[in-house]
């Protein structure tokens, strides 16, 4: 995994780029290849707002959330992308393959 992490009108902070990085980490188990991630951290008054560009082979996933302080915006912005990447990944295995009760002969 690849990751960025950029300020909009903010500094980021080494604590915050620690902050993004662990919450991030635990994407990594949801997929093999190697993807990109792209972390935009702002101030969009009165909220914080984190947003995250996920560069897949042949897909973009991307996801943003709102919160009263950053740490809580980054919170929401991990479980978003948690929730869109194991999507991503259902959608990636081939449900032809597995039982199925024309090819085993019990339909009917």
């Amino acid at each position: 995994m690849q990751l960025e992490v950029h300020g909009h009108q903010i500094e980021v902070t080494p604590a915050l780029r620690d902050y993004v990085d662990s919450k991030m980490q635990r994407i990594d188990r949801h997929l093999d290849q190697p993807f990109q991630v792209r972390v935009q951290l702002g101030l969009d008054k009165p909220n914080h707002k984190a947003e995250a560009t996920v560069t897949l082979a042949g897909k973009t996933v991307h996801a943003d959330a709102t919160a009263v302080d950053m740490y809580a915006a980054i919170d929401l912005l991990a479980d978003k992308v948690d929730r869109l990447l194991m999507k991503h990944r259902k959608k990636q295995v081939d449900h032809h393959r597995g039982e199925n009760p024309v090819r085993d002969g019990s339909f009917g």
